[in-house]
C-alpha cells in the first residue's frame, strides 16, 4: 500500500526528512514500526518514545492501516483560526480574551507562557517550536469541547506559537471564561495541563554550550 510519512521535531532530525512516501507490504502500526526500524535505524533508540498518528489520529499497534494514509511519527510533547490555533506570528491576549468573552461569562481567567532565560540553571539562548499543526489544532479543540462538558457555560480559546523564539517572548495564550471564577481558573489550569501532555507541539532548547529536545533528554 502507498503512505505518506511525517516526521517531526527529534524524528526529522534523525531521518533527514520531513516527509516521505513508503510502499508498504505490512498492515498494522505495529508492522510499520517493525519496517520503520529496518528503514531509518538512526530511529531506533527514539521508537519506543513515539505516538503513531493515522490519518491524524492516535493509533496503537494492532490498528490497521488503509491503503493511502497519513502516517505521522509523533515524539513526546513539549509541554488555524478561531479559537484554537498554531501560528507563526507574536501573539496577543487580547485575541484569546476577545474569543470567549461574553455578558453571560462574568469571569476570565488567562494565562501566558512566556521563554524563560534559563532552564535548570543553564542559559537559554532560544527555543524552536515546531507543530503537527492539523492534528494540533484538533487537539486544542477537542480539550475546548471537554471543558464545556466538564464545566457548562465554559469557553476555551488557545493560541500557540511555533518556530524560533528569544527569551522573554510569548509561546502560548489561553483564555478561558466561565459564569463564576471557579469554573474559569480550573478550565485554564486543565488547559494548559493537558496541552503540554497531549498536543503534537514540540520543543527545542537552545543552549550556548549545546541543545536538547525537551522529553527526549540530553
Amino acid at each position: 500500500m502507498k503512505l505518506t510519512v511525517l516526521y517531526f521535531a527529534a524524528a526529522r532530525e534523525r531521518v533527514g526528512l520531513a516527509r516521505e512516501a513508503w510502499e508498504f507490504e505490512g498492515r498494522t502500526v505495529g508492522q510499520f514500526l517493525d519496517a520503520l526500524r529496518q528503514r531509518h535505524p538512526a530511529l531506533g533508540p527514539l521508537i519506543p518514545h513515539l505516538r503513531v498518528a493515522v490519518n491524524q489520529a492516535v493509533a496503537g499497534g494492532e490498528i490497521a492501516i488503509p491503503d493511502g494514509a497519513e502516517v505521522a511519527l509523533i515524539p513526546p510533547v513539549a509541554g488555524g483560526a478561531g479559537a484554537f490555533r498554531i501560528t507563526a506570528a507574536p501573539l496577543s491576549l487580547d485575541e484569546v480574551i476577545a474569543a470567549v468573552r461574553a455578558p453571560e461569562r462574568g469571569a476570565v481567567v488567562t494565562f501566558s507562557g512566556a521563554v524563560r532565560t534559563a532552564t535548570r540553571g543553564r542559559p537559554v539562548v532560544r527555543l524552536e517550536y515546531e507543530a503537527y499543526a492539523p492534528m494540533a489544532e484538533r487537539v486544542l479543540a477537542q480539550l475546548g469541547q471537554d471543558v464545556a462538558r466538564r464545566w457548562p457555560g465554559t469557553q476555551l480559546a488557545i493560541v500557540h506559537r511555533v518556530g524560533t523564539l528569544n527569551p522573554g517572548e510569548c509561546a502560548v495564550v489561553i483564555a478561558a471564561a466561565a459564569p463564576h471564577r471557579a469554573e474559569a481558573f480550573a478550565a485554564c489550569e486543565l488547559a494548559i495541563e493537558q496541552l503540554k501532555k497531549d498536543a503534537p507541539i514540540w520543543k527545542k532548547e537552545v543552549f550556548a554550550d549545546g541543545e536538547v529536545w525537551v522529553g527526549l533528554g540530553p
